[in-house]
Order: C-alpha cells, then structure tokens, then sequence
C-alpha cells in the first residue's frame, strides 16, 4: 500500500517492510535501504521529458525529525573515521542534515555556504549553481570571506542533502578549490542514480552517502523499475 503525499519522509521502516525488487516493478514509491536494512520509503517523481524515467525523491525539509536524525546519525557514523574538523554545508537543503552531523562530532559550529549575495561578500568566492530541482540560470554558491580562517588548513567535510547529477556539488567544489579548500569527504543523505560519478569523479573516494537510490524507467505496463 502506497503513502499519501504528506506521509513520505516520516518514518523508517523495518528491514524487509516493502519488496526491494518486485518483480512488476514499483508503483509509486520506491524503499531505499539504509545500512543497517531498515527502509525508508521515497516517493517516484517522473523527470521532465517524454516521462519514461524517474527518480526516487528526498526533502528533507519535509522529513520528521526523527528521519533527520537517522539520517545525521549514518553519515555522522561514516565520517568520523575521516575526523573532519570543520563541517560545511550546501545550502537550502543541505543545512539542517549538516547542523545536525556537525553536533553529532562534537562541533560547535559549521561553514555554511550561501546563494543570496551579502555586501561584504567578494565575487571571486563565488561560483554559478545549478542542480536537477533548481536549474535556475544566474543562481550562484558564495563563502562568507569571513569563513575562511575556520576553514583553511583544517579537515574539511562537505554535506548536501542529495548528490544528483553532481553539478550543483561541482560549483561548491570548484568554489572550495578557489578558497584552497580540499575536502576530505563530500556527503549526502542520498545518492541518487549515477550520473553524478563522471563529473566527481576526482572526488571518487571521497564520497559518501547514508543510502543510495537508483535511476528509474517506465516499463510497458506503466511501472518503475531501475534503469538497465
């Protein structure tokens, strides 16, 4: 039985609640399986096009907070071997599951990164954004010049909320780069599909993710089953 809209994020489920497989393909919601075989249940939303693919959809601003707490709680647990000591966030999405590790290691703070332009901020700690949601032409990701001194030569963790295609991480990474930041580890609560792993390429075993979720495709009979 499939969750109205208002109920998807809200709870984790079991190991073994929902089919991982079925063999006519998923509905409308798709059980991503986190580490420990617990599920947490993601709506299908049909990308813009011919509406033959799809992808399992997290926001994480709709989660409850135990959700979030999970979540913060897997990549807290998978970066701490890493010992990250200063954790900076992507913003809109990405700072409320970044807040959230940062506590969980101990922190006192976070960097978090920003798109509205502030008077003191300097272009040339800037990058144009965009992402699979948002792909708004002029957006960009700026660094607080202010931030800079907590950052530099420190072990620095990157948290996002999804790492999709990978271009709106690209920008951060790219604009940490500029600041001569070299993250130890990019994060998100999801990865989604596998289009992200050409262009972070460089960044190959720095990546983690709490759970994985794959590219979808329509099949014959109006289902969704991972994209071959």
């Amino acid at each position: 039985m499939d969750l109205d809209p208002h109920e998807f994020w809200q709870r984790i489920d079991p190991p073994g609640h929902s089919a991982e497989a079925p063999p006519d393909g998923f509905a409308h919601s798709f059980p991503a399986r986190l580490p420990d075989g617990r599920q947490l249940r993601l709506p299908i939303r049909v990308l813009p096009g011919a509406g033959t693919r799809a992808v399992a959809s997290l926001i994480l601003n709709q989660a409850s907070f135990a959700v979030e707490d999970a979540l913060a709680d897997i990549l807290a647990e998978k970066l701490r071997p890493l010992a990250p000591e200063v954790i900076v966030a992507v913003p809109t999405l990405g700072l409320p599951l970044a807040n959230a590790v940062a506590r969980r290691l101990g922190h006192t703070r976070l960097v978090a990164l920003g798109t509205s332009r502030k008077f003191w901020y300097d272009e040339a700690l800037s990058e144009p954004m965009s992402s699979i949601t948002s792909p708004l032409a002029g957006k960009r990701i700026y660094l607080d010049p202010r931030m800079l001194p907590i950052c530099e030569k420190r072990r620095v963790a990157v948290i996002d909320d999804v790492i999709s295609t990978g271009s709106s991480m690209v920008a951060v990474l790219r604009l940490l780069e500029r600041a001569g930041i070299a993250p130890v580890a990019v994060a998100a609560a999801m990865l989604q599909g596998e289009s992200w792993r050409a262009p972070l390429a460089p960044f190959a075993d720095r990546i983690i993710g709490a759970f994985s979720s794959p590219l979808l495709e329509r099949t014959a009979e109006g289902r969704w089953v991972p994209k071959s």
